[in-house]
């Protein structure tokens, strides 16, 4: 099903000129409960493995202790999304392949509060004798197993937040309101910066920029070549908050959003993971190499 996002109430390049180079376009994964195959892009569906590859397990010892396993031993790693290039373009692959898979460790661990991640690269076409029944994990934490989520992608265009942005732009976005704009109205209280909530989108995508909330935007170097890292995946507990909804909730989804209220896991939740307190994961890559690290983020 099409999702559609409403246009942004403003066009922010016709008041700050400067922030035209600077747009970059993002994917929205916009993920809903279904049944996905293995030939389908998804969240947390069946993945296309080759049956003679072995499946990725966690073999470090560092589960938080809120949520560690009771079972010993190295633990089976779940599908987090699978995305074909055919459903998702614009997705940064290597040459010769047409297919992302990401997994994680179904616990948060302690070196930076997050599941641990795996990705794989690989055309699909050369995957012919396939994995029928995966390993599952013995012991899992609930918000970490992903509802199986077929996937409609939508290409939105995204801007930095105010705080990436150069000093003197930043400081004149900020400070930017939008009485001007009939319709337009956000609470001071719980809004300071009303750039901040319409120039990036939340929930689950590819690319774009990252929310930063959580702390200033830091630097995040490729551990390899110290190239800075780009956003490839936001792995996001909500796909909008009671902040975004006026603004980024689908044309689509908006009735049912608002019969739903604030009630949490509604639709703004689909995949009902939760990320170390209602959070978003980021991966980063090097924009140089696929073969190198990728890092992962908390926002």
């Amino acid at each position: 099903m099409t999702r559609t996002t409403p246009p942004r109430p403003v066009d922010f390049v016709t008041v700050f000129p400067e922030l035209a180079p600077l747009a970059r376009t993002a994917i929205r994964l916009h993920p809903r409960p279904g049944r996905p195959s293995m030939h389908d892009s998804s969240v947390g569906g069946p993945l296309l493995w080759p049956a003679t590859e072995p499946w990725p397990y966690c073999h470090t010892d560092d589960h938080h202790v809120a949520m560690s396993p009771e079972s010993d031993g190295p633990i089976a790693m779940v599908p987090v999304a699978q995305l074909y290039v055919r459903d998702v373009p614009g997705l940064p692959l290597p040459e010769g392949s047409d297919l992302l898979q990401v997994l994680w460790c179904p616990f948060e661990h302690d070196n930076d509060g997050l599941p641990k991640t795996v990705l794989f690269w690989r055309s699909a076409a050369t995957v012919t004798d396939v994995l029928v029944e995966p390993p599952q994990p013995a012991d899992f934490a609930p918000d970490l197993a992903p509802e199986p989520c077929l996937i409609n992608p939508e290409q939105v265009i995204e801007y930095p937040r105010s705080a990436e942005l150069e000093r003197e732009l930043g400081s004149r976005v900020a400070q930017w309101t939008m009485p001007q704009i009939p319709g337009v109205e956000f609470d001071v209280e719980e809004v300071d910066v009303p750039y901040d909530f319409l120039c990036t989108a939340p929930g689950w995508k590819i690319g774009g920029f990252v929310r930063w909330g959580m702390q200033d935007p830091y630097p995040n170097p490729c551990p390899t070549c110290g190239t800075p890292t780009e956003p490839l995946l936001t792995i996001a507990s909500e796909e909008w908050d009671s902040f975004d909804k006026d603004y980024w909730v689908p044309f689509e989804d908006q009735a049912a959003n608002i019969a739903w209220g604030d009630i949490q896991g509604g639709p703004s939740g689909p995949t009902r993971i939760c990320v170390s307190d209602v959070n978003d994961q980021i991966i980063r890559v090097c924009p140089t190499s696929h073969e190198h690290p990728h890092i992962q983020m908390m926002q």
